[in-house]
């Protein structure tokens, strides 16, 4: 029996169409018996795959959640094939804050998997999803962005796993998004991550990076929307016909990558930050990418920032006010065809 203080009065079991909440008990200093309640729903109707779709993650990324609480609403029992579970925002204290961190213990969630029923807020949640939800699901999809700090071009993006048939099932769903770029990333802020811990059961992975900061363009909306539904019909839980890109008349997605550190560019140093180049712009090596400028010393020169390789902006910072260490640039390659090739 799980030690977990963790409930909910969702029912994985029945078919239907439900409402609830997951309830993680906690304290604060207005309340000593507070309960965190974080809204979920579920549709399961007939035989099929159980897909969990959340956003939410980080509080401050938002495309994701408006997505999953437009079809949580619109979606019929008749449609699913299967099972779909509904979570717009797993971090709500965060969500609420419009923060990365959750201000009820300052912990980011994707930081903190496995979880820990000893833990705090976040980290309950983070066991919650590992042990109750992980294992009755068949794929994962978890919508971010940038957030406040990282504007991305829209694109779906997963990690290189090493398993072959596990990598192109992983492909396939990402290529499924209809975005113009897929992404292969690295981690290079910490461990702990969502994605990792999916992986680990071999679980199929969708994730995300949809735009960021505090402006959303409908086009990004429109983007995050159709390519989510799209998504679903490949994973065989929501009925009608797929659609590729090519189907579209568009391009296929373009396969980029950045697993190299050096594919990230940081502050030198504090200031105001300008962008010589829009995301998804090819850029040369030693190309004047962007600048600091001082406003408490004016008269300084603005410090230039190079790329270090030839390469795709796909994200640069959002916010101009900048520290030193913030992330400025993610410069990605073109994945080389002999890696291409274990997608299909």
């Amino acid at each position: 029996m799980s030690r977990s203080p963790v409930s909910t009065n969702i029912d994985f079991d029945k078919p239907g169409i439900q409402w609830g909440s997951v309830n993680i008990p906690y304290s604060y200093n207005l309340s000593g018996w507070a309960k965190l309640q974080i809204p979920i729903s579920t549709i399961s109707h007939g035989e099929g795959p159980t897909v969990l779709l959340m956003a939410g993650n980080h509080g401050d990324e938002y495309p994701g959640q408006i997505a999953i609480m437009k079809l949580m609403k619109t979606l019929k029992q008749e449609q699913i094939t299967g099972r779909i579970i509904f979570i717009p925002a797993i971090n709500m204290p965060a969500a609420k804050a419009a923060t990365r961190l959750s201000p009820i213990d300052g912990k980011n969630l994707n930081r903190c998997f496995p979880g820990d029923v000893d833990g705090s807020v976040t980290d309950l949640i983070a066991n919650f999803l590992t042990n109750e939800l992980f294992p009755i699901a068949d794929a994962v999809i978890d919508l971010h962005t940038g957030g406040r700090g990282v504007y991305f071009y829209p694109c779906a993006h997963m990690h290189l796993v090493e398993d072959l048939e596990y990598r192109r099932r992983m492909a396939q769903a990402a290529e499924a998004y209809r975005t113009d770029f897929s992404f292969l990333y690295a981690d290079v802020a910490g461990k702990g991550l969502l994605p990792v811990e999916v992986e680990s059961k071999k679980k199929t992975i969708v994730t995300t990076e949809m735009g960021g900061g505090e402006v959303t363009p409908a086009s990004v909306h429109r983007c995050s929307q159709d390519g989510l539904k799209n998504v679903l019909i490949h994973l065989h839980v929501l009925q009608g016909k797929e659609q590729s890109r090519t189907d579209l008349g568009l391009a296929p997605t373009r396969w980029i990558q950045a697993l190299d550190e050096d594919d990230y560019l940081f502050a030198p140093e504090s200031g105001l930050f300008e962008s010589f180049v829009d995301v998804g712009t090819e850029v040369s090596c030693d190309q004047p990418v962007g600048a600091i400028y001082f406003s408490e010393r004016p008269d300084r020169e603005p410090t230039i920032i190079h790329a270090n390789s030839d390469g795709i902006a796909i994200a640069h910072r959002a916010p101009t006010l900048t520290n030193q260490g913030d992330i400025l640039f993610c410069l990605a390659h073109d994945v080389k065809e002999e890696v291409l090739k274990t997608f299909r």
